[in-house]
């Protein structure tokens, strides 16, 4: 079994050479090699697959962007970088990395000119009634928890959802505007490649990485060093068990085949330090159409676990996380709309009683639970877990019914988060905290802005942000 390193003593020559070399073309690995040639270097991709694109082309296309970027002001929303810092470090989990925030969201008005630049359509236009990607060309959205309890308390709401001019799923876009802005910059394509082992130097410098493309193996030097962009590792189902098991869980994984934490294990064996590995986004879209959001999820106590207007990623993180994935959407003939997303109905009954008896829910527990909610929604109350008035509605029309939201019987979307522990400048760490020379990192094989906590888009906003930082820097330290 390969270890993931080779010394370089042990070359005899390099097959080719070049300033920066980039593993893995998706949105981080574009960003990273477009930002190295626009500061002279020369560089070359290494992408295992036949095409670049990867997870972020598969993906919906939200970009996670705030801070008064000119699609938020053309929308009519004012934003600035400091409620974009105040809602970030308060739902990006127990211990977000405070100066990547806040580099980020200083950053983020001109990250969106930077991808204008490259050739990403945006039309300014919000859309208002869905969390994420919108059905149409509209370009911004709301794709977080920002105008909810307890978010709206602690920051200034705005809608931060960036999303390409293209309908239901604007991944591919994206990334088709990014790969054609990496040919066009110059920077080296290899498709077919996959990259073995990282090479260092006897003092632990990265100088390069061996790669397998077409039944050969070719070793690749890169002066300034190598960016590792490879993705997550929701793919690995050994590094699952091992860091995150109860994303196995989940019934849908969002992940190209790349993503088996391969670079990952690559830094790893070059030293680097990993951060939140048992972190991962998980998704629950129950509340689409938002009408949906008039119900009320219970769990297997027949108890409301929290606010049915929050982001659907943070009601996936709590119904998995917090209630062992056993959640049920309640709903009365009066607020009943199909699903965007398929999912069966689990019960019907003419009465709480009838539909608590159906779900197999304890005894009264769900009975008492709507008359308490439906005492204080008549007063357009919440007094529990205050769920904002336009979704405010006593569940009182028979019949009764209720979705089923449980890990066996629904659609939850889960990737990881963590990945191999880098500064804001993209320098991957070791154990130390010291960074490892020539050695960088950005997107999902690195562990970013979210702990957990996800809005929509931070993947694509992160990657491609910190792609970039990490590109500068391996390029300056190529020319020094």
């Amino acid at each position: 079994m390969r270890s993931g390193i080779r010394r370089r003593a042990e070359l005899s020559r390099f097959d080719e050479e070049c300033d920066v070399i980039v593993v893995g073309l998706g949105a981080a690995g574009a960003s990273a090699a477009i930002e190295a040639r626009a500061h002279g270097a020369e560089v070359v991709v290494l992408e295992r697959a036949a095409a670049g694109g990867g997870t972020s082309a598969m993906s919906g296309g939200v970009v996670y962007l705030g801070g008064g970027t000119a699609l938020q002001r053309a929308c009519g929303f004012d934003d600035d970088p400091e409620e974009m810092f105040r809602y970030l470090m308060a739902s990006c989990g127990e211990a977000p990395d405070e100066a990547k925030v806040r580099d980020y969201c200083e950053g983020s008005p001109a990250h969106y000119e930077w991808l204008v630049e490259q050739g990403v359509p945006f039309n300014p236009v919000f859309h208002h009634g869905c969390s994420g990607e919108p059905p149409n060309e509209d370009g911004l959205v709301w794709s977080g928890s920002e105008n909810v309890w307890p978010f709206d308390g602690i920051a200034k709401p705005a809608p931060r959802g960036h999303v390409p001019a293209r309908p239901h799923q604007a991944g591919p876009l994206l990334m088709e505007k990014l790969v054609s802005a990496t040919e066009a910059c110059g920077a080296g394509i290899r498709t077919g490649h996959r990259v073995l082992e990282l090479v260092l130097e006897d003092d632990g410098r990265v100088v390069g990485c061996v790669a397998r493309a077409f039944g050969e193996e070719r070793a690749l030097a890169a002066r300034g060093g190598v960016v590792l962009t490879t993705g997550g590792f929701i793919n690995d189902d050994a590094m699952l068990e091992a860091h995150a098991p109860w994303l196995r869980r989940c019934s849908f994984r969002v992940g190209a085949e790349g993503d088996d934490g391969s670079g990952i294990r690559l830094g790893m064996a070059a030293g680097a330090d990993t951060l939140h590995m048992e972190a991962g986004s998980v998704s629950l879209p129950v509340t689409q159409p938002w009408g949906l959001k008039r119900g009320i999820l219970i769990n297997a106590q027949g108890q409301r676990f929290i606010n049915e207007d929050a982001y659907y990623g943070r009601l996936g993180e709590h119904a998995l996380l917090r209630q062992e994935g056993r959640a049920w959407l309640v709903l009365d003939d009066g607020c009943f709309e199909r699903v965007t997303y398929p999912r069966d109905v689990a019960a019907v009954g003419e009465s709480p009683a009838e539909l608590e008896q159906e779900l197999g829910l304890p005894p009264g527990s769900l009975v008492a639970t709507l008359a308490l909610y439906n005492e204080h929604a008549r007063k357009q109350q919440d007094p529990a877990f205050h769920k904002g008035p336009d979704y405010l509605t006593p569940l009182e029309t028979p019949p009764f019914g209720a979705y089923d939201c449980t890990t066996e019987g629904s659609l939850y979307a889960a990737f990881t988060l963590g990945g191999l522990r880098t500064d804001p400048f993209g320098r991957v760490l070791d154990p130390a905290g010291a960074p490892i020379p020539g050695l960088f990192g950005a997107g999902r094989a690195t562990s970013g802005l979210a702990v957990p906590g996800y809005s929509s888009g931070l993947s694509l906003g992160d990657g491609t942000f910190f792609g970039r930082r990490a590109g500068k820097v391996a390029a300056a330290e190529a020319s020094s």
